[in-house]
């Protein structure tokens, strides 16, 4: 079907949107993207690329604007929460063939997708209803107008509207973390990614360039605290390493739970879930956005291959169910050791951390 007339509606201007928009344009599709928020309200986060995110951005031919944004990543490095070394994983050896890891501005990879995608987003355009026709599916918007599409695509993130309107699933699933992200200027100066493991909470910092840092942290809980920056104060306080600098420079912290969905299927209909609001899960593994590109390329190459748009949505979803179900798998098992005392803990990772690290990543260093 590539290159076909197909009116396909892409909800949703976050990364995966934006991610397969670009791929389909890349086939011959000239999707309508629409996003329920106004322009430019976007968090200040970072954001670290795995090597096989790096790999979807070759495929969507991105990887030129994104080579001189933020900073290439070559080494996890693993502390206890006094700052002693636990263990190491060579990124660079992990990853060889696949693609370089990079860590940059969460708003800097969307600007490069932005224009990908063909820079036309209509912003404050929030979908009322979904109406399941025989061959093609009946959208009408908040402010009153109706559009009939070939192809609705929900990429909004784990609370989708589009798979509630869909039936596709209800809300997205407490994951058991409170997680706190911030970018910090005037840190410690910090080459690799660097996190220290305490007990049933973790911090992590990872450089950007240019002198920022994108700091992660996260503990056990499902409350959000009033005042985050002095939860933090609080919670890491008797951290070593590059911790005491990091909570001396904050300002702005972001608070929010982690949340998973898990879905029987992807597709009713020619409805379409993608990213977060198919296969949504806790970013232990730092696979949110990777994901959401693979998942773009793998869209994009199902519709062009096949005869219907039925079809390529099976086969879409026959190719990404197990590698988004590892992912989830694995992320499952590095949480529990979250659980797990550090007096237990910590010898085993300083005898074989980088072993565990690695296998995490296994299946995801294969083929798309």
């Amino acid at each position: 079907m590539g290159g076909s007339p197909l009116r396909i509606l892409v909800v949703g201007a976050g990364i995966a949107g934006l991610a397969v928009a670009r791929a389909l344009r890349m086939v011959g599709f000239r999707p309508d993207v629409t996003e329920k928020l106004p322009a430019g309200e976007n968090a200040e986060t970072g954001l670290y690329l795995p090597g096989n995110a790096a790999r979807a951005l070759r495929r969507l031919d991105l990887d030129g604007p994104v080579r001189p944004l933020g900073q290439v990543i070559h080494r996890q490095r693993f502390l206890d929460a006094t700052g002693a070394p636990l263990c190491e994983v060579d990124l660079d050896a992990l990853w060889a063939g696949v693609g370089e890891c990079r860590a940059l501005p969460r708003a800097e990879l969307h600007r490069v997708l932005l224009t990908g995608a063909g820079g036309a987003v209509r912003h404050g355009a929030e979908v009322r209803t979904i109406d399941l026709l025989p061959q093609s599916v009946g959208v009408t918007f908040v402010d009153g107008t109706a559009t009939e599409y070939d192809l609705v695509i929900g990429a909004d993130g784990p609370r989708s509207s589009i798979r509630a309107l869909a039936a596709l699933g209800g809300p997205p699933c407490p994951a058991g973390q409170v997680v706190y992200r911030s970018v910090v200027r005037g840190g410690p100066r910090l080459a690799e990614w660097t996190a220290l493991l305490g007990q049933r909470a973790g911090f992590l910092v990872v450089p950007l360039g240019a002198g920022r840092l994108h700091c992660y942290a996260d503990e056990a809980g499902t409350v959000l605290p009033a005042d985050p920056v002095a939860r933090l104060r609080e919670l890491f306080g008797d951290y070593g390493g590059p911790v005491p600098e990091v909570l001396e420079a904050l300002e702005r912290v972001h608070v929010g739970l982690t949340e998973e969905v898990e879905l029987g299927r992807w597709s009713r209909g020619r409805v379409l879930l993608v990213g977060d609001a198919a296969h949504a899960t806790a970013p232990t593994l730092s696979q949110g956005a990777a994901m959401a590109l693979e998942d773009a390329v793998v869209l994009a190459e199902s519709l062009r291959a096949a005869g219907s748009v039925q079809a390529a949505l099976a086969a879409y979803e026959s190719r990404r169910r197990p590698r988004t179900r590892w992912v989830r798998d694995r992320t499952r098992d590095r949480n529990r050791t979250r659980d797990v005392p550090p007096a237990l803990r910590d010898p085993l990772l300083r005898g074989r951390g980088d072993r565990i690290f690695g296998e995490h990543y296994r299946l995801l260093l294969g083929p798309l």
